[in-house]
């Protein structure tokens, strides 16, 4: 099955990040400390994100998200990076002055095989 595109533009001009670098390490007595990374895939991001728009606009994301639950990757672009595979496990809709609608989310960097 093809993976689905996430299409939609944040709001705003700017967008903060965030890298994980995952280690394991090992301490020993001496105080000499053993550090590797911890899989294939140890760097990982995660970008917050938030959508403002009509109605329509912003349940059309929801549907999206929904659709995805959590645990199905989908396409997107990073500010910073090349398109990658990414998950959203919680938004937060919202609606705002003058009938106009937001949706908040966590973008977050998956994996596959």
């Amino acid at each position: 099955m093809a993976l689905e595109t996430f299409t939609w533009r944040a709001a705003g001009s700017s967008a903060q990040g965030s890298v994980k670098l995952r280690t394991r390490s090992a301490q020993f007595g001496d105080g000499y400390q053993q550090v590797a990374a911890d899989g294939i895939n140890n760097r990982t991001s995660s970008w917050p994100q938030k959508f403002v728009g009509s109605k329509t606009e912003i349940l059309a994301i929801q549907d999206f998200i929904d659709r995805h639950a959590g645990t199905k990757s989908f396409l997107w672009m990073p500010p910073l990076g090349g398109q990658g595979r990414f998950r959203i496990n919680e938004y937060t809709p919202a609606v705002e002055a003058g009938g106009v609608w937001s949706l908040s989310a966590t973008f977050t960097e998956s994996f596959a095989p």
